[in-house]
């Protein structure tokens, strides 16, 4: 595997602009198998995830091509409802696959998801669901079947407001018989944008975004061409960078909008942040301050995908910060690394005190999920001397080209094959 080379101690100077969002591209890619004809997608990331969805898509049939940002899905001949465990159990959100493949199949076989290990992520909420609109669930050796007539739109209430839920929901939905009403649905501004595609292809979704989400079955879908919105922990990832360097960067295509919680502790914590309709700007104001408290909640509250790069920029500021996770209950996995660069991080459960100290020092570290991955080279860019990030292919799975990005702005950073 791959590993990043990282000289601290550059401020980062310049300007980025955002990748299109993960979290938005591989619901869509899903529903794009739906539509029974040619779907373009714009603005299209590179990513691990992506290339695994794509070879999902190819694998049930579908003609799939890439040329730059745009990836074109054919999916008149597809065939095939059933998803092998080996990729299922390489990225979590291909659950997200279960009610395309329904819709477009009326019977689906997936293996159980995999992906970062952060925690448990139950799909009972899924099934639950799904078996509410008519369908029949088996799970047996590591699978789940599911097979249906036409599915029927019901009245589904979520126990959480779970993004994977509320999205498997919508794509099951828009073909079935009636009306199906989620309510406490994820609100996230990704939610928004799968329905936007799915209205696109013909779909009739309402209240995307609000906490009742209205679908109207109808009997037919039709390809579509839309655009990928910008990925807004990419944008927040950069934003701490130029905060934890002493820099100050133009994040081009970030929507300040779909970040009131980060960008308002940022600004608590000393950040001078200006806003316009083309990006973000954001500069040093001298020492970075603590943060009182971060809780991680469901959208529009604090993410839980941009806790552990706060912590890293907690980890070089004045004074004592307080984080508790409140989403996932093993998304502390950077915490011993970050100490191996010197930060003083205590953990408790589901809490972490994180004590700023004066400077982080460059050190041998492996990544062991995504988000953590990148509060390791946060950190790395911060500390002094030379740090060495392994565990690669778990960034790779978020950002794109996260070393030229950053290279781009003045970080001495550079990848080499291991």
């Amino acid at each position: 595997m791959d590993k990043l080379i990282i000289e601290g101690g550059a401020p980062l100077l310049g300007e980025l602009r955002v990748q299109g969002a993960k979290n938005a591209v591989l619901p869509i890619l899903a529903a794009a198998a739906m539509a029974g004809g040619e779907c373009v997608i714009h603005n299209c990331p590179r990513l691990r995830d992506v290339e695994k969805t794509v070879m999902i898509l190819q694998r049930l049939g579908c003609g799939v091509r890439r040329e730059g940002g745009t990836i074109t899905v054919d999916s008149s001949a597809l065939t095939g409802c059933v998803i092998d465990e080996g990729l299922m159990r390489e990225m979590r959100s291909s659950i997200i696959f279960l009610g395309a493949i329904l819709t477009a199949c009326s019977e689906a076989v997936v293996g159980m998801p995999g992906g970062c290990p952060i925690g448990l992520r139950p799909i009972d909420l899924h099934i639950k669901a799904l078996k509410k609109m008519g369908v029949s669930v088996c799970e047996e050796h590591g699978y789940i079947k599911c097979s249906c007539g036409r599915i029927r739109g019901c009245d589904i209430h979520l126990d959480f407001p779970s993004v994977g839920a509320t999205e498997n929901v919508m794509l099951a939905a828009v073909k079935a018989e009636g009306v199906t009403t989620i309510t406490n649905a994820a609100r996230e501004p990704e939610i928004v944008d799968l329905a936007r595609f799915l209205n696109a292809m013909g779909a009739r979704v309402t209240g995307a975004g609000s906490s009742v989400v209205v679908i109207e079955g109808t009997e037919s879908l039709h390809g579509a061409e839309y655009s990928i919105m910008p990925d807004r922990i990419v944008a927040q990832t950069y934003l701490i960078a130029a905060l934890m360097t002493g820099g100050h960067i133009r994040v081009s295509d970030a929507r300040p909008e779909h970040m009131r919680a980060a960008l308002s502790a940022l600004s608590d914590m000393g950040a001078d942040i200006r806003e316009d309709s083309g990006g973000i700007d954001i500069r040093s104001r001298g020492r970075i301050r603590s943060v009182h408290i971060i809780r991680t909640m469901p959208y529009p509250g604090f993410p839980t995908d941009i806790q552990s790069p706060f912590m890293a920029l907690a980890s070089v500021a004045d004074g004592t910060s307080v984080f508790v996770e409140n989403i996932f209950e093993n998304r502390y996995r950077h915490v011993d690394e970050l100490v191996r660069m010197g930060a003083d991080i205590k953990v408790e459960g589901r809490s972490a005190v994180v004590r700023g100290v004066k400077e982080l020092y460059g050190a041998n570290v492996e990544a062991y999920e995504l988000r953590g991955g990148a509060a390791l080279v946060l950190a790395a860019l911060a500390a002094n001397g030379r740090s060495t990030v392994t565990g690669t292919e778990y960034i790779d799975r978020g950002y794109e080209d996260i070393e030229g990005c950053l290279a781009r702005c003045g970080a001495r950073i550079h990848r080499v094959g291991c």
